[in-house]
């Protein structure tokens, strides 16, 4: 009889394990047999199945099936990009259960841009440093050079010959004392 029946409905039972079956719509509404805040018991949830299933015509099933392609069954899953920018990948429970890590890898994350601009920084103050070093060690050279120019002995005999100074032809002899240790 039951076999009968569902011919006569055109209901495969194998359409539901293939997909094929159409979604039942489910609502908010509170049947008439269960009242707020009590629970239902089985058989008030089979009777209600039974009187949702008499109400379902053969036109509205086959109406459903027609309306919807083969592959919606399954809910689409949306692209992660999609769901980044939307803001849903932070209600994820794998990212609410680890927030404390993502905070600590994004803390180090910033460590390391921040010692990338460190880094940055000292490599041109060590520029800046260098050029004043070369010169200051340019205007060194140069003044050392001024210096042994205006000490050269030459210029020495012309500078102290207006004063009647002369240049000693005998070399210098060096007079060394010997010291008591006592004293």
């Amino acid at each position: 009889m039951e076999n009968e029946y569902r011919e006569r409905e055109g209901v495969n039972p194998m359409d539901a394990v293939r997909g094929k079956a159409p979604r039942e719509k489910y609502s908010t509404d509170i049947p008439v047999n269960e009242k707020p805040g009590k629970k239902s018991s089985k058989k008030t949830a089979a009777a209600s199945e039974k009187t949702n299933a008499k109400t379902n015509t053969y036109t509205d099933k086959k109406a459903d099936t027609k309306a919807k392609p083969v592959g919606s069954a399954k809910p689409k899953r949306q692209n992660l990009l999609i769901q980044v920018l939307n803001g849903e990948i932070l209600t994820r429970d794998f990212v609410l259960n680890n927030l404390t890590f993502i905070f600590f890898i994004l803390f180090l994350l910033m460590l390391m841009v921040a010692k990338g601009y460190y880094g940055k920084q000292l490599q041109k103050d060590i520029t800046d440093l260098q050029a004043d070093v070369d010169a200051q060690t340019a205007e060194y050279i140069e003044n050392k050079a001024c210096l042994e120019e205006s000490t050269s002995r030459y210029r020495l005999v012309q500078a102290l010959e207006k004063r009647g100074l002369k240049e000693t032809v005998n070399p210098v002899k060096v007079i060394r004392l010997k010291r008591k240790d006592n004293e």
